[in-house]
């Protein structure tokens, strides 16, 4: 009898500790921010299209095989109860997407369809303030090797874009290419490596996101990847609260691709999540 009680005391221990240190999956996603890229009278930019509906309905049913039990977007948690509303009328087939000033949004278009197909009853906003404009960064020591790298991905990407906006390269295509590591990390090489490279210049007109009062001029590229990893970490912070509060078991987050790379790195350090990646779902093996 006291054999058994130990034995049900340790099964209990054991199950409670699994429990506690169970990590929850996390897909990140990344989009294009699509009404942006729409180009008024141009029918293949338009998500809205049947043609572009069917498209995108093909990608985002690849990602619905993850079957993730909780989706978070690039919303400000100040927003939450608006997107909490329209993903109500959403879920009853009471919202006009092409009445809304955003409807043609990766929110609208991936985050609503996809948690409607998983019964989701709730679309989270994890999205943080900050950030600032690549553009800023056009003097100092070493720029050339910051303005070249950019000129190049900024080919990469167009030659993409006008495949996009003449018919040839299909919506699902075109953010399969922007989930690739090979994109992703070519974006984040340029955001958070490179620009240290550059030092003893001056931002040129950078916004309010930049507290220019503390900005060392010496170190300036450093300077403008802390402006972007400052932004991503809060991002993180409301990932891993929203993590704690509701402990879910697969998350997807549906962010703008240039986020990817940047929040990988700071997630993989991370022993409460396991990543997962994208192209499980995206490419046939």
């Amino acid at each position: 009898m006291k054999f058994r009680l130990i034995l049900i005391t340790l099964l209990g221990l054991y199950i409670n500790s699994f429990a506690q240190n169970a990590k929850s999956e996390l897909l990140i996603l990344g989009s294009d921010h699509l009404s942006q890229t729409y180009k008024k009278g141009n029918p293949e930019t338009d998500v809205l299209t049947p043609k572009k509906q069917k498209e995108i309905g093909e990608f985002a049913s690849l990602i619905e095989k993850y079957k993730p039990d909780m989706i978070m977007v690039e919303v400000l948690p100040e927003k939450q109860a608006e997107i909490d509303s329209l993903y109500a009328l959403y879920l009853g087939n009471k919202l006009k997407l092409d009445s809304l000033e955003d409807g043609r949004s990766e929110v609208f278009q991936l985050a609503f369809r996809i948690g409607k197909q998983m019964k989701l009853n709730r679309i989270l906003c994890v999205n943080a303030p900050g950030g600032t404009s690549q553009s800023i960064l056009d003097n100092g020591e070493n720029i050339e090797l910051y303005k070249n790298e950019t000129k190049e991905l900024r080919k990469i990407v167009s030659e993409r874009y006008t495949s996009l906006q003449n018919g040839t390269l299909s919506l699902k295509d075109f953010l399969i290419f922007l989930n690739q590591p090979e994109t992703y990390n070519k974006v984040y090489h340029l955001r958070y490596i490179t620009p240290a490279r550059v030092v003893n210049g001056t931002f040129k007109n950078p916004d309010k996101m930049v507290d220019t009062a503390f900005v060392d001029h010496k170190y300036i590229g450093a300077e403008l990847t802390s402006v972007f990893k400052n932004r991503d970490f809060k991002i993180y912070s409301n990932i891993v609260t929203n993590q704690i509060k509701h402990n879910p078991k697969k998350m997807l987050l549906i962010i703008g691709a240039a986020h990817i790379g940047s929040l990988k790195n700071i997630i993989r350090d991370d022993s409460e999540f396991e990543l997962i990646s994208a192209n499980k779902f995206l490419i046939k093996e």
